[in-house]
This record gives structure tokens, C-alpha cells and sequence, in this order.
């Protein structure tokens, strides 16, 4: 007798009909019927009463009946306490963040995930976007927040939003008549100042390139090239140059008066946020857990409008942990 066969008497005994049990199990009758003989045979006891009004369980049938239920209910329940549903989850799970998405959801993902599982022990590392790709393919770190894949080989990336890149200054400087917070600034005209941003090979310096190439066929004047926001922003409110950076990365110094920014057009220049795991290793119950509270969260951040940004589909969509 196997799992097969004792789902097969339980549907019998709860039915009390043969004909019944064999229009519930989708199985023709004469075949359920001998099932049952070799179950019979098999433990070397009568399980059914057979009559003109259907099936009765004898004293043997009945105690099958109470203890097979739990067999089957046990071996149910061993999909759930393997797939990680029915235990509480537990582990490490390492994630890589780029440093103007950690500002804004670190502490409150950190929050939450303890509330909701305690025995997660969640690393956060920040890094720039470029680098925590790598963290990602070398197998450094579990889940990642990307604004941009090099490659896609070997990953799975989930969409998550789309936000805005601002051209900003310290305040008095101008460009042209465009008034900051008001205005647009062609894209063409925006790389022609002397601009403060990232070195190639890092992702939003990456697209910036593509963008002037494909829609101004003419490279950006990079000034100075420095691989993190910081000093950027730092060097740029001392009036040394100009930059491009996502909004929310500013919108702390835009508020404060400390820099000035515009809406950059034709085209509209924006970049999309990725959550990205590797899609050629197992992952944890852990991983999946903190991956969909991360979406969770990253939209709760557009929706009350913490995160100036368009949110995508596919967060929209996202599973509620």
C-alpha cells in the first residue's frame, strides 16, 4: 500500500459510495474497486462493508481511517516545513545596496524584517550599483538592488521603479534661462557642462553615455570622475561643476537649499530600479522572504510618497510577505 492508495480509501470512507469516491478521485470504478482488493490483501484485513446502499468501514476500516488521515496530513505538511512555509525562517541573508537606496530603506527593511522574522539575520552592504553586481555573480552577497545589469546571464531581475535624473548646481548657478525646479533642460545642453560624475563603467555613467551618444551624438564633458554620490554632491555645492543624479539622491539638499535642480528633456532622462537574485543557484526560504519585503517596501516608499518614483508592474504586483 502506498500514499496513493490511502488517499484512495479515505475518499471511499468519507464518500460511503464507491461510485462517488471514483467521480471525486477522477479514477474509473472497477479500477478503485481493485485498489481496495489489494489494499485488502496487502494488510490482510477486511476495510469495507460492501452493500446495496454503498460502503460501511469495519472496526479495521475505521482505524485505518483514523490513523491514515494524520499519515497523509504529515506527509502534506513535509512540502510546506521543506518549502519553509510551516518552520519559522531563519539564516543569513547577505544584501548588497547601493548607498542612495540604503539611506532610504535600510532601517526601515531592517525594522520590519525583524518584527516579521526574528531569526533572519540580515547584512546589509552598500556599495555602488557596478560593484554590488559583482557581489552578486561572485556569490558575495544573496540579493541585490540594481539600477542597471551589465549582463543578464545568470541572474533574475525583477523591475521595480522608475525614477527621475535631475541636473543640479549649488544655487547661483544658472543654466541659461532655465529656472531650477521650473524649467527643463535639453539633455544636449546639460552634457555640455563641466560635470562632476561617476567613471566609466559604473552604471548610471553608463547610461548617461549611451544617452548622449544615441540622442546627441556627442559625448558628456566630464570634468571630474568620482566613483560615490558623497563626494559628488559635495564638490558640486562648492560650485566646482555640475552633475546628473537620481532625485532622490538630492532631495535632501534640494530641500535643505544647499543645491538647485532641474528636469532634464528631450529626452526625459530616467533609469529603472532592479531587485536581482541569482538565478543559477538554489535560494533560501530566507532569501525569497526578504525579497518579497523588499518589494514590499520599496513601494510602500512610492506610495506614501517618501520615493519620488514611478512604480512598475511588476512591484505592483508584488506578493505581500
Amino acid at each position: 500500500m502506498d500514499m496513493r492508495h490511502l488517499r484512495y480509501f479515505i475518499a471511499i470512507a468519507e464518500e460511503g459510495s464507491l461510485s462517488k469516491a471514483a467521480e471525486r478521485l477522477n479514477v474509473a470504478q472497477p479500477a478503485l474497486s481493485q485498489h481496495m482488493r489489494n489494499i485488502e490483501e496487502d494488510l490482510k484485513v477486511t476495510l469495507l462493508f460492501r452493500s446495496s446502499r454503498g460502503v460501511q468501514l469495519t472496526e479495521a476500516g475505521k482505524r485505518l481511517l483514523e490513523h491514515g488521515r494524520l499519515v497523509v496530513e504529515s506527509f502534506e505538511q513535509l512540502f510546506d516545513i521543506v518549502g519553509g512555509t510551516e518552520v519559522e525562517l531563519s539564516g543569513e541573508v547577505r544584501f548588497g545596496l547601493p548607498g542612495t537606496v540604503s539611506q532610504v530603506l535600510s532601517a526601515r527593511l531592517i525594522d520590519e524584517a525583524s518584527r516579521r522574522y526574528p531569526k533572519i539575520r540580515l547584512r546589509i552592504a552598500e556599495a555602488m550599483s557596478g560593484f554590488i553586481f559583482d557581489w552578486l555573480r561572485e556569490g558575495k552577497v544573496d540579493i541585490a538592488v540594481l539600477y542597471r545589469a551589465r549582463e543578464t546571464r545568470g541572474l533574475a531581475l525583477t523591475p521595480v521603479l522608475s525614477e527621475e535624473l535631475r541636473l543640479f548646481a549649488a544655487p547661483g548657478m544658472g543654466v541659461g534661462a532655465a529656472q531650477p525646479g521650473v524649467d527643463a533642460v535639453r539633455y544636449a545642453d546639460a552634457i555640455d557642462l563641466p560635470l562632476i560624475v561617476p567613471s566609466p563603467g559604473h552604471g548610471l555613467r553608463d547610461l548617461l553615455d549611451e544617452m548622449a551618444l544615441s540622442h546627441c551624438e556627442t559625448p558628456l564633458n566630464a570634468r571630474t570622475e568620482i566613483d560615490s554620490y558623497a563626494p559628488i554632491k559635495t564638490l558640486v555645492e562648492q560650485g566646482l561643476g555640475y552633475s546628473i543624479l537620481p532625485a532622490m539622491a538630492i532631495k535632501a539638499e534640494t530641500e535643505a537649499g544647499r543645491l538647485v535642480s532641474w528636469r532634464i528633456g528631450e529626452p526625459d532622462l530616467r533609469r529603472q530600479l532592479l531587485v536581482a537574485t541569482p538565478a543559477d543557484r538554489p535560494m533560501s526560504s530566507a532569501t525569497k522572504a526578504i525579497e518579497n519585503l523588499t518589494m514590499e517596501m520599496l513601494s510602500r516608499l512610492v506610495g506614501e510618497g517618501i520615493w519620488d518614483a514611478r512604480l512598475l508592474h511588476a512591484a505592483r504586483d508584488a506578493p505581500r510577505s
